[in-house]
């Protein structure tokens, strides 16, 4: 089991998510409990991709559009430091899809 930090970059575009009701909170608290349990649950869809601000990180899937970026935090391998949350493609894309 793994805990997870957030930066403060992540806190603020979650709260945006959350209160344009783009993504439901229980929504939200069903992928933080997976991703606690196993971050590579197929469910996740987890994978390595190259992101626009952290450089190769992993990258799960919240919904059909939105994508979670987070890393293994380097001094304590049980923490999961969640990076960055935002779409898949266009403006708001997280990460580089080519």
């Amino acid at each position: 089991m793994y805990n997870f930090e957030s930066t403060k970059h992540f806190k603020k575009e979650l709260l945006k998510l959350l209160k344009s009701d783009k993504l439901s909170f229980v929504r939200y608290e069903s992928f933080a409990e997976a991703l606690v349990k196993n971050p590579f649950d197929i469910r996740l869809r987890t994978h390595k991709v190259t992101t626009k601000s952290y450089g190769k990180r992993y990258n799960s899937k919240l919904t059909s559009d939105l994508r979670v970026i987070w890393d293994f935090d380097r001094d304590k391998n049980l923490i999961l430091l969640l990076l960055d949350i935002g779409g898949h493609d266009g403006n708001r894309a997280v990460y580089k899809t080519r």
